[in-house]
């Protein structure tokens, strides 16, 4: 494969990471977290996410009513602890249903082509 195919196949496999990554987020916000233990659970369950991508998302998602926050002020560091709103969790499983769904539908798709 050349430079140029593995540089478009980088780009095909990031815009596809990029759509899991809310619905990733959302996962984890079942119980208050800070961006960077957000960021470090993420890593450690083999969803890498830069800081610069995961706080415009949790702003986003805030924004968007997905989810709420407070600061936490009486440790040595301030932090901005997220969690999901009612709305959020509700969506969130909509959301889990969906790709179960789009997840079966490509992997019945995917089997076809590979026999």
């Amino acid at each position: 494969m050349s430079d140029e195919q593995i540089d478009f196949v980088q780009g095909l496999v990031s815009e596809l990471r990029r759509g899991t990554l809310t619905i990733s987020v959302l996962s984890q916000l079942t119980s208050p977290k800070y961006g960077y233990a957000l960021a470090e659970t993420l890593e450690a369950k083999g969803v890498p996410i830069e800081p610069g991508t995961l706080y415009p998302l949790l702003r986003r998602l805030e924004k968007q009513g997905l989810l709420t926050s407070e600061w936490e002020t009486a440790g040595t560091k301030p932090r901005k602890y997220y969690v999901l709103s009612g709305d959020g969790l509700n969506i969130y499983r909509q959301m889990c249903a969906e790709w179960k769904t789009m997840a079966e539908n490509l992997n019945n798709l995917i089997e076809r082509e590979e026999q």
